[in-house]
């Protein structure tokens, strides 16, 4: 590792840092999620501990997020020698592999076919509650009586008013509830962080899987929260296309290493010294 490279790792990851703070159970579940998902893959403590440790999060801030996400249903342990190996539990991974497409697609979204759903209550009201609580990107809701999803309009569905739609106007004041400012402020400050980096330098499996876990995790905590909407949604200071096509050319440059190299890794200095929000382990 050259200084050059080292340098340019640790001024990465300084940039990408939460500003508010690491939550470090996310950070886990956004590790896990990149490259543990499947069935019977696993990491050590001490292999994890090496991926996060340089990221300013303390060996027992770890230890308190995996009993959480533990406890939560999301991952769970064996014992490996004097050691334990963790993993996404089946519970973990569907709720991984439900989010893993909207994480990882490189494209924006141009989807021009809609439908509108009406709804009166109760009954109508409760269906469209539903709806709007199942996949990702289904049914967007305008306001409480009100539904718009992508696509041609489905079979008719008791108590709903159902009908194809196509947008010629958004209002400014939809536009700034669908993507609310606190989360456009978070794509702003993600999106200017990778500005300045460029490409980066050859880099060894350790140093990859912190840069990938950091990006990851900033990245799915915006992506995760808004819908998935053509740019006639998007508010004039909305960043989000401009940082996903950062996002991917950085993560295309830091190809994910696999888990027995980070067994077998050496540790790392701990980059950052941030306090964690009050919260960040719990």
């Amino acid at each position: 590792m050259t200084t050059n490279a080292h340098d340019w790792f640790t001024a990465a990851v300084e940039a990408l840092a939460e500003p508010q703070g690491q939550r470090v159970w996310s950070i886990i579940v956004s590790f896990l999620g990149d490259m543990a998902q499947d069935d019977g893959a696993g990491i050590s403590s001490a292999a994890l501990t090496r991926v996060i440790t340089p990221l300013g999060i303390k060996p027992e801030a770890i230890r308190v997020a995996l009993h959480r996400l533990r406890k939560d249903g999301w991952t769970d342990s064996k014992r490996r020698g004097r050691g334990s190996v963790h993993f996404l539990t089946p519970h973990g991974r569907v709720q991984s592999a439900q989010v893993t497409p909207r994480i990882y697609d490189p494209t924006a979204c141009t989807t021009a076919e809609w439908h509108m759903l009406i709804a009166a209550p109760p009954s109508g009201l409760e269906l469209l509650d539903a709806l709007s609580e199942g996949a990702p990107d289904g049914v967007i809701r305008v306001n409480r009586h009100t539904g718009l999803a992508p696509g041609p309009a489905p079979a008719p569905m008791s108590d709903l008013l159902i009908a194809n739609a196509r947008i010629e106007h958004v209002p400014t004041w939809l536009q700034e509830e669908l993507f609310p400012a606190p989360l456009r402020q978070s794509c702003a400050s993600l999106d200017a962080a990778l500005a300045p980096h460029g490409t980066p330098p050859a880099l060894d499996p350790l140093r990859r899987a912190c840069l990938r876990t950091l990006l990851v995790h900033r990245w799915r905590r915006i992506v995760l929260r808004h819908p998935r909407l053509p740019v006639q949604f998007h508010p004039t200071d909305w960043t989000g296309e401009s940082c996903r096509t950062k996002v991917f050319e950085l993560l295309e440059q830091l190809p994910q290493p696999s888990l027995s190299e980070l067994e077998t890794a050496e540790p790392l200095p701990m980059t950052l010294d941030i306090p964690p929000p009050p919260d960040a382990a719990h």
